[in-house]
């Protein structure tokens, strides 16, 4: 394997900004500090907040592979908290995404701006399931890699303030398609847009216009907003 697969490329840049904002959000949420994890009962809990979890996966940073949890010998799709993931692999069926469907996904030829080529495979995969995010929990040898799928979480809401920065770590990450990682931020929220090659066309909630402009590559140039003339009548 050369790189990550155009079907996952394309996924990712749909979620990423929206996966980005809802792990800042269960940041504010979820202390990180001594944490203890129960995979059978689904828990985790840290700085005396217990959220239910279940299990995506684990990078292995000798091996630098990633191995899904239902694939992992030690849990199996039967487990609890493997097989709560299994809509990730089903997703990966339908649209042709051979990571989330190889159990062990070489990825010792990652060399981007994320810490490993798992982290991104996690961000994709929460993306899918939707919930409150997921954690990276460190373990000798490497990492696992959660999903909170607990209602207490709270779920990002809405926001434009965050969006340039957002958007520009989101297309760092995934970077092949940025009109595409906005169109799904937007799209997430439910903020209606119209699009075309240089220029998306946001219409916010309570009447403000914004533009985001594109370069000739596709490439994020800037975020600008205005209050509609209705809005400004009194």
């Amino acid at each position: 394997m050369s790189g990550f697969s155009p079907a996952f490329e394309r996924l990712g840049a749909a979620l990423a900004a929206v996966v980005l904002q809802q792990q800042e959000t269960l940041a504010e949420f979820l202390p990180r500090e001594d944490w203890s994890a129960d995979l059978t009962a689904r828990t985790y809990s840290s700085g005396g907040v217990t959220v239910r979890v279940s299990l995506l996966g684990s990078y292995a940073a000798r091996e630098r592979t990633w191995l899904w949890g239902w694939a992992n010998p030690q849990f199996g799709a039967a487990h609890p908290a493997a097989g709560a993931t299994l809509a990730v692999r089903t997703v990966g069926e339908r649209l042709g995404i051979p990571e989330f469907t190889t159990p062990e996904v070489d990825l010792s030829w990652y060399d981007g701006p994320a810490g490993h080529g798992g982290e991104l495979i996690a961000m994709a995969a929460g993306g899918v399931l939707g919930g409150g995010g997921y954690i990276g929990a460190g373990y000798d040898g490497g990492s696992a890699y959660l999903h909170v799928d607990d209602p207490q979480a709270p779920a990002a809401r809405w926001d434009p303030v965050p969006l340039p920065r957002l958007l520009a770590n989101a297309t760092s990450l995934f970077p092949h398609e940025p009109r595409l990682t906005l169109a799904g931020f937007l799209s997430h929220h439910r903020v209606p847009y119209r699009q075309t090659d240089l220029l998306t066309e946001a219409f916010l909630p309570g009447g403000a216009t914004a533009r985001a402009r594109f370069d000739g590559l596709g490439r994020f140039v800037d975020w600008r907003s205005e209050l509609s003339a209705a809005a400004l009548t009194p």
